[in-house]
């Protein structure tokens, strides 16, 4: 299945470049209507996704990451974030709640448990020294 729509937009690790996706998918999805509630959940995973990119993927360094989102037909929504950064180890455990490699003062360990709840599907790919792409799928149902 191909899209009928779809953008690219590369950012440095910044984390003021968080709510800069942000402002992108709301931008991107204002045209297939989503509810306030569907929009709060993409905008809720994109932000996860993209943070853990900038402070996991690059600790203590910038780097690029890289927002792709791809809209169908189907109104599903297909967002995914890569990186070029140190890559994950052990993707299986670093998706269980409350893991974190950084600071537990001040990281929750709760980013993919938040991606999953706010999104119909999630994958993970990640090679250590390589980076990590993550995949959100979410599926924007008509209003009524």
């Amino acid at each position: 299945m191909k899209p009928i729509d779809q953008i690219s937009v590369q950012f440095m690790s910044r984390s003021v470049n968080e709510g800069f996706a942000r402002g992108v998918v709301s931008a991107f999805l204002a045209r297939a209507d989503p509810t306030v509630e569907q929009l709060i959940d993409v905008k809720t995973a994109v932000s996860e996704a993209v943070t853990n990119a900038i402070v996991h993927g690059y600790p203590g360094h910038l780097g690029p990451v890289k927002l792709t989102l791809a809209f169908y037909e189907t109104g599903l929504v297909k967002i995914t974030v890569a990186d070029k950064g140190c890559g994950i180890e052990d993707v299986q455990k670093a998706m269980q709640p409350l893991y974190t490699t950084g600071d537990p003062e001040l990281r929750a360990g709760l980013g993919f448990a938040v991606m999953q709840n706010f999104t119909d599907k999630l994958a993970v790919h990640s090679k250590p020294g390589k980076g990590t792409r993550v995949v959100l799928y979410k599926q924007l149902g008509r209003r009524e």
